[in-house]
């Protein structure tokens, strides 16, 4: 790329979009920004440099927009600040790439139309994963578009870990564990070894803890196992969702309490995890300033099922050299990070206090140097992966 050219990458969700421009072949963040509260509430954009500084900021006090209306939003905002740079592609995340991609796609229209029959496997993500990128083909129809998806990085795990012991004729539809946050556990694997070249053949243990929370075990670099499966509601207990959980629980709800899919999905993806058991919020920080004991109730369970995880995972892994936290949670959260480790000292895992408790900024070791497992915080930056991606798919 020349180096006035840049790449936007899009991370669209159910209830906001966020973009990132970098600049040239270096890829040098210089602007990043998001739209917030699509559909409710007050929706709210915020532009910022580099480092940080807030460069334009607007809000639709009429009411909320939807994603068609945000784009057109960011391409006008994009074209009156790209001073004198060239869009040469835009990235987009989406979370679901089925069986057919296992890397980077181009999106194209018949791209997009295989992605449309993958929306039940991801009703509540793919569609607005989706939506931008239509916008922009609409908008902008002479941009290169690039698919990234959040499932890819696990299609490198063996067979077995991947496969539920369902007949063929339920697997062949594609009923299989698939795994995702895969773009940010790239990543790790990508800047691990560069902060520590012993760590590249290791076995390691991510953890990528937000509102959306998993778990991911990787060999050299690629992924083993995953916590998360056929869905992104399972595995660990999440922000809303429920995580792990009996399937005869949902033949409960529905056969004994009369619920229907759309209330058993509203309870697992929207009304559990860290909301449900605390019957006070999703988030972390109010949780852990709260005395109330529901909220302690619901960071021990997330903190006991991150132990029981990262059991599960070393075995796969034939042991553990490393775990690393990621994520909102895993990267602000000492509190959760102390207790993680303190339970995981059969593993060999000492964690160094002062580390942990630093508010120093970056990737970081957090371990004491007799720590059998190196612990490691890794701040998640899938944005820059799935620009790495998009320029990659430019030049080839």
């Amino acid at each position: 790329m020349a180096p006035r050219d840049c790449i936007v990458v899009i991370n669209a969700g159910s209830s906001s979009i966020k973009f990132s421009l970098y600049d040239g072949a270096a890829l040098d963040l210089a602007m990043r920004g998001k739209i917030e509260n699509l559909y409710a509430g007050v929706t709210r954009f915020v532009a910022q440099d580099a480092a940080g500084a807030v460069i334009d900021e607007h809000r639709w006090p009429d009411g909320p927009i939807d994603h068609a209306t945000g784009m057109r939003f960011l391409i006008d905002f994009a074209q009156s600040h790209l001073d004198g740079r060239r869009v040469v592609a835009v990235g987009h995340r989406i979370v679901h790439g089925g069986v057919d991609y296992s890397g980077p796609q181009l999106l194209t229209e018949a791209v997009l139309a295989r992605l449309d029959q993958l929306v039940p496997l991801a009703p509540l993500h793919l569609p607005h994963n989706l939506a931008p990128v239509r916008s922009m083909l609409a908008m902008a129809p002479q941009v290169p578009q690039v698919g990234c998806f959040d499932t890819a990085f696990h299609t490198s795990q063996p067979a077995a870990a991947q496969a539920f012991a369902l007949p063929p004729r339920i697997t062949d539809l594609g009923i299989r564990r698939y795994g995702f946050h895969g773009l940010s556990y790239e990543y790790i694997s990508s800047r691990l070894p560069q902060s520590d070249p012993q760590l590249a053949g290791a076995r390691v243990v991510a953890a990528h803890l937000g509102n959306g929370a998993s778990m991911c075990a990787m060999l050299a670099g690629r992924s083993v196992a995953s916590t998360m499966g056929f869905t992104a509601v399972d595995g660990l207990p999440m922000g809303t969702r429920c995580g792990a959980l009996d399937p005869g629980v949902v033949l409960y709800l529905i056969d004994e309490l009369g619920m229907d899919v759309a209330a058993v999905q509203k309870l697992l993806y929207q009304e559990s995890g860290l909301l449900g058991v605390s019957g006070l919020s999703s988030d972390m920080r109010t949780l852990e300033q709260s005395g109330d004991p529901r909220a302690k109730a619901a960071i021990a369970l997330m903190v006991y099922r991150i132990g029981r995880e990262l059991g599960s995972l070393a075995a796969a892994l034939g042991g553990l050299d490393a775990l690393v936290f990621s994520g909102g949670i895993g990267e602000n959260s000492k509190a959760l990070r102390a207790a993680v480790c303190r339970d995981a000292a059969w593993l060999g895992v000492r964690l160094d206090t002062a580390a942990n408790d630093s508010r120093a900024d970056g990737i970081r070791r957090i371990s004491t140097p007799d720590s059998s497992v190196a612990v490691w915080i890794v701040p998640a930056n899938e944005e820059l992966m799935i620009a790495r991606h998009t320029l990659d798919i430019l030049e080839h």
